[in-house]
């Protein structure tokens, strides 16, 4: 069984041929290409601390009706998103275990079965991981530059629709990425997609910050004795840069391996990238 939707496509190239395992350990005189030996139990501790995050963030947007607004709806799809992530990947590694300690037994085509819908599942998630993000920017972005008319840009109907769109777009997207796993068109499709929501994002941010500091810059112009802002500007600067930097550290490896998948996946080196793919699914 994957631990990602995905997985059966990633660990092929490191297992397509004993030729170019041994090439690439031979290439590495120090060994390092061995891979690296994560143990479930961790995926299981991280995967319960995530999942009890987001349910805080669910719960504290429904309890709170101050909180209930189409930005804050985006953010509870977010948290749901990565939620679910959490618990396909607690059933699939839970699932795992019991099977490798004797205490499930289970028909080989069952457990096939079950491993495609969990990672239909997980993948659908995925994807909406990425999409919210990027709707979140858009929505902040109006709210910045068109606020006298956000309400009636953004409305609870409008953004119901958008939602629900993203989460069968990610379910559609899922289903053909189980069926089609082994193609590189598909991974040029995911690659391409999460290149489009971090430049997405870049954009945004950066616009809006620009627009945040010459706001700041009018008004420390017009304050008598003129005043500078840089404190404001810094704090700004800082959270982008938290902001875009978590997400590309986040996501910049599990896409980088895609990356490689598709540009070199016989090459000795990039065969002993791939093996430290469970380093980077963490």
């Amino acid at each position: 069984m994957s631990t990602l939707a995905s997985l059966r496509l990633l660990r092929k190239p490191w297992n397509a041929s004993k030729g170019n395992q041994s090439n690439a350990t031979v290439g590495a005189s120090s060994g390092w290409c061995q891979g690296l030996d994560i143990p479930n139990e961790l995926f299981l501790v991280l995967g319960l601390v995530s999942l009890v995050e987001n349910l805080l963030v669910v719960a504290a947007i429904l309890k709170n009706r101050n909180l209930h607004s189409p930005t804050y709806y985006f953010i509870c799809c977010l948290a749901v998103s990565d939620m679910l992530v959490s618990i396909s990947n607690l059933a699939e590694m839970l699932l795992m275990l019991l099977l490798e300690q004797g205490v499930l037994v289970m028909r080989p085509s069952i457990i096939r079965h079950m491993d495609s819908v969990i990672d239909m599942l997980i993948c659908s998630s995925v994807m909406s991981s990425l999409s919210f993000p990027g709707v979140i920017a858009v929505d902040r972005y109006i709210t910045i530059f068109y606020a006298l008319r956000y309400h009636s840009i953004m409305t609870l109907q409008r953004a119901v629709v958008t939602m629900v769109s993203i989460w069968l777009a990610s379910t559609v997207s899922s289903t053909v990425l189980i069926t089609y796993y082994s193609s590189n068109t598909i991974l040029l499709c995911i690659i391409g997609f999460f290149l489009f929501m971090l430049v997405l994002m870049l954009v945004l941010y950066i616009h809006m910050f620009t627009l945040a500091r010459h706001h700041l810059h009018s008004i420390s112009s017009q304050q008598k004795p003129p005043t500078t802002h840089r404190g404001g500007s810094l704090k700004g600067a800082i959270t982008l840069t938290i902001l875009l930097g978590v997400f590309f550290i986040c996501w910049g490896p599990f896409f980088f391996h895609l990356i490689l998948i598709v540009t070199c996946p016989t090459n000795p080196f990039c065969i002993c990238f791939f093996s430290y793919f469970n380093l980077f699914l963490i």
